[in-house]
């Protein structure tokens, strides 16, 4: 059921890079133009196409590739909590809250699901191991 959730979450991604991708045509086509937004908008859309991959990619082997998932978790949960604090003091609108308010539940799974699978605690996690108390086992062939 995790590989499915992650999987599907990582797939939806892929949606919102070719969405934020998608926002930096009409900034580029603006008369007169719009400074400051077009490579930004451009270099966020890349990177949440590669995190969209890497879900993906780690997915299929979960218990060897569950950092990846794991600090895909810490992402979400730190971008929720930006958003929790921004919007009550003026510096976001509440709209964006109910946008990526998602990403709660979402990280959350990922960091409760990356602890069961590995049966690795968070710290563990953190530094890249997949396995509980000890290394990460070196990559076959």
């Amino acid at each position: 059921m995790l590989k499915k959730f992650v999987y599907w979450t990582g797939m939806s991604d892929f949606l919102v890079g070719l969405g934020v991708w998608a926002s930096a045509i009409p900034v580029a086509l603006a008369e007169p133009p719009v400074i400051g937004q077009f490579v930004p908008l451009i270099t966020l859309g890349t990177f949440l196409l590669m995190a969209a991959a890497l879900l993906v990619w780690s997915s299929h082997d979960m218990p060897n590739r569950v950092p990846v998932m794991f600090w895909q978790g810490l992402v979400r949960l730190s971008a929720i909590s930006g958003i929790i604090y921004a919007v009550p003091n003026d510096l976001a609108y509440p709209l964006e809250l109910l946008l990526i308010g998602w990403d709660g539940p979402i990280g959350l799974t990922y960091v409760i699901g990356a602890m069961k699978v590995t049966g690795c605690s968070f710290f563990e996690l953190l530094q890249g191991k997949t396995t509980p108390g000890g290394a990460t086992p070196p990559a076959a062939g």
